[in-house]
């Protein structure tokens, strides 16, 4: 048996330019977990409901290893969970996922991701959000795909809006301890087909046949 054969992801690539989005290893894992021990936003503020960036650089890197690990058990049709590593000449430069239930019937998936702080401010953002769509539309036949941003930051909504997404109403949450509001968007496929020529960057996508069959879509 193949790696493939064991385990679709291990052979998916969705390529764009000079990024590529594909299932991260240990080895890989390992290198995502330093870089997120070096910062993922600026300390006086938190962009996730789960602060898992806050504790020593050691604390985060094991968040990193020990939440993607448990996401290995989510890749069955009715519920799945799939974060690929953003890589850029070889270097993980943070993580792109995917997530959903019941997808054979909704065919809506929720996309979620995070940089190093290094890294962002480039325009990798929008890229990588364009190439997990391009995957979600186009190579597993989604109908949807929502994203979420809290309302005060305006980068992660500039992205989606920028994309073609809708508003689609707003969340109250907690967030270390005190209330937050989560601005709640959608794209469907008619926007996503209606989406600027700048926004139609050249992807490819490598390894698509057994991952939908692994997740029981046709082959």
């Amino acid at each position: 048996m193949s790696d493939v054969d064991i385990w679709p992801l291990t052979g998916l690539r969705v390529v764009c330019g000079d990024l590529e989005l594909r299932a991260p290893d240990d080895r890989m894992l390992l290198d995502l977990a330093r870089l997120a021990a070096q910062g993922v936003h600026q300390p006086d503020y938190m962009p996730f409901l789960v602060p898992w960036t806050r504790g020593t650089p050691v604390q985060v890197a094991r968040s990193v290893m020990t939440y993607q690990w448990g996401l290995r058990e989510r890749t069955a049709p009715s519920d799945w969970a799939i974060e690929l590593a953003v890589v850029r000449d070889g270097e993980p430069l943070g993580t792109q996922g995917l997530y959903a239930k019941d997808y054979l019937v909704a065919r809506s998936a929720e996309t979620g991701s995070w940089l190093g702080l290094r890294h962002q401010h480039g325009g990798v953002g929008t890229r990588m959000r364009l190439m997990v769509l391009h995957l979600l539309f186009e190579g597993l036949d989604a109908r949807y795909a929502t994203s979420s941003a809290f309302v005060d930051n305006p980068g992660s909504s500039g992205v989606s809006r920028k994309i073609g997404y809708r508003p689609n109403g707003i969340l109250h949450q907690a967030r270390e301890g005190g209330p937050v509001d989560s601005q709640l968007y959608v794209l469907d496929r008619a926007d996503w087909d209606a989406r600027p020529d700048h926004l139609r960057p050249e992807i490819r996508i490598e390894g698509l046949g057994p991952v939908r069959s692994q997740l029981g879509l046709s082959g």
